[in-house]
């Protein structure tokens, strides 16, 4: 059952006194936390070696509150330094005096995979990014933050895996960048009654579509032609790390194409509405869902890696 964010907030936020939990304490804190938000946080689940489901379970933990400050907290001020003082307990864990119980449990699994903050402070920035900006001049500012509000995930997966190299990454960020694309694009009308608006105005002026249109929340030809042009480019992006597959441990494998396949899936539902995402939201259905299942299964048990997985040579 998922606890309001505002309770997380009383008894574990700043101004909180329940601090000093045990490492065993904080693990089975970040361990409801993460089942709890199970529909959101599936790539824990069988296909991973079980001495992973912990630590997954840990970076899982960080990113919720994260997200939960940026997003859950109505006054844009309010969030602001609720995400600065995170980005303090973050310093504290790599200083290793964690009190948070996220923390806590954290520290380990940063220490055991040699994990830099990097990927951890840029969620942080995206978050932050989000109190202050609510629409995008260009694609380059979008794909910045995309940059670091969804590559970082993929990133964190190659490391908890030991598969992180710069080659990887740089697969792994494609998929992920096309990923959020993909969501962007499937919920222009939720993201614009929140505010926010992601189609970048270079692309709004490109195919004519005012702002005006984009007000009225119209659908017209200019909206149909840049939202053909918008998903066609998160396609290249998710095909474009597809290459990332090959080289993951199999359990892995099933895992990634699975999100992968899922992105492209779903830019194929709004295609084939006809690109009217004001008057309907599309999915993937169960039925997508299990089809694309069994065809990642059947992908990674049939195809052995061309090549071996890339492993750090030491701490980044």
């Amino acid at each position: 059952m998922n606890v309001p964010f505002a309770e997380e907030l009383r008894v574990w936020g700043p101004q909180s006194a329940s601090r000093g939990l045990s490492q065993t304490e904080a693990e089975a804190y970040c361990r409801a936390l993460a089942r709890s938000h199970y529909e959101n946080f599936p790539l824990v689940s069988w296909l991973l070696p079980r001495d992973l489901h912990q630590h997954f379970y840990n970076v899982y933990a960080y990113c919720r509150w994260a997200d939960d400050l940026g997003d859950e907290v109505e006054d844009a001020g309010r969030a602001s330094e609720l995400l600065a003082w995170w980005r303090e307990e973050l310093a504290s864990c790599y200083r290793g005096s964690a009190t948070h119980p996220v923390f806590v449990a954290l520290g380990p699994t940063i220490e055991r995979f040699a994990i830099p903050p990097q990927p951890f402070e840029d969620l942080l920035s995206a978050f932050e990014q989000d109190q202050r900006v609510r629409e995008y001049e260009s694609f380059d500012e979008l794909q910045d933050y995309c940059r670091r509000s969804a590559n970082p995930v993929g990133r964190l997966v190659l490391y908890l895996c030991g598969c992180y190299s710069d080659r990887n990454a740089a697969w792994s960020d494609s998929i992920c960048t096309g990923l959020q694309l993909a969501n962007f694009w499937q919920d222009v009308a939720r993201d614009f009654a929140m505010g926010r608006v992601y189609i970048p105005r270079e692309t709004r002026r490109r195919f004519g579509y005012s702002e005006g249109d984009l007000a009225d929340r119209v659908t017209n030809e200019p909206f149909v032609e840049l939202m053909r042009f918008e998903v066609d480019r998160a396609q290249r992006f998710l095909r474009g790390g597809l290459p990332l597959i090959d080289v993951l441990p199999w359990r892995l494998r099933i895992d990634i194409d699975l999100f992968a396949r899922g992105g492209l899936r779903l830019l194929d539902r709004i295609d084939a509405i006809g690109y009217r995402v004001w008057q309907t939201r599309p999915v993937v259905t169960n039925f997508d869902f299990a089809r694309l299942f069994f065809g990642s299964l059947g992908r990674a048990l049939v195809h052995r890696p061309r090549l071996r997985p890339v492993l750090p040579a030491g701490p980044a």
